[in-house]
């Protein structure tokens, strides 16, 4: 396959993405087939739904050694809100249920200010940044990422405290923002990270 796959896992917003590609003239698919999500060009895990949900979808089709294994052997998968925060440990949303724990750390729940923040953010990247530009991005959350690696932030913004917008690790960039619904600035993100495709 040389396509972007956008991983269907029965939640997610998975049509604005698909509209962001289509407008872009990007080839994609739509799928939860594993033999094409081994073999996409690049992966995107859309955003939105509950962190139980969303693991107990992937566990019924059978797609969490997939993503783990897409994501080892290096083809560049994008992780959106909730597809940023299955790739930790756990989550204070579903204590009970463990993540992809791909990344080491917990995705924890606000506890000032309204809930869940809606609207838009400034995000500031970090030095580990790629694609990220400097600038007001759309958040629908209740919850952030906390990293144990400090290092894979590649981006924060700030909520009644400063808390990890993105992260970026070789292959893997994952944002809790919404790029598919920031207007011009998500269109500049998106580019950057389809640019060599």
């Amino acid at each position: 396959m040389n396509k972007v796959v956008i991983v269907d896992y029965e939640a997610g917003n998975l049509r604005s993405v698909a509209n962001m590609l289509t407008f872009l003239n990007i080839p994609f698919v739509i799928t939860s087939d594993k033999n094409e999500i081994l073999s996409a060009k690049k992966i995107i895990f859309p955003g939105q739904g509950h962190f139980a949900q969303a693991m107990s979808n992937l566990e019924r089709k059978g797609l969490v050694p997939v993503i783990k294994e897409c994501c080892q052997k290096g083809i560049p998968f994008l992780g959106i809100c909730i597809g940023l925060q299955i790739l930790f440990e756990k989550s204070e949303e579903a204590p009970e249920v463990a993540g992809l724990g791909i990344f080491q750390g917990e995705v924890k729940r606000f506890t000032k200010g309204k809930i869940p923040q809606i609207g838009w953010n400034k995000v500031i990247p970090t030095q580990n940044n790629i694609y990220i530009p400097e600038g007001y991005f759309y958040y629908v959350n209740s919850y952030y990422v906390l990293p144990k690696d400090e290092n894979i932030t590649s981006a924060y913004t700030d909520y009644n405290g400063k808390f990890c917008a993105a992260v970026q690790r070789e292959n893997i960039t994952a944002v809790q923002f919404h790029p598919e619904k920031s207007a011009e600035i998500g269109l500049q993100f998106f580019k950057k990270w389809i640019k060599d495709y």
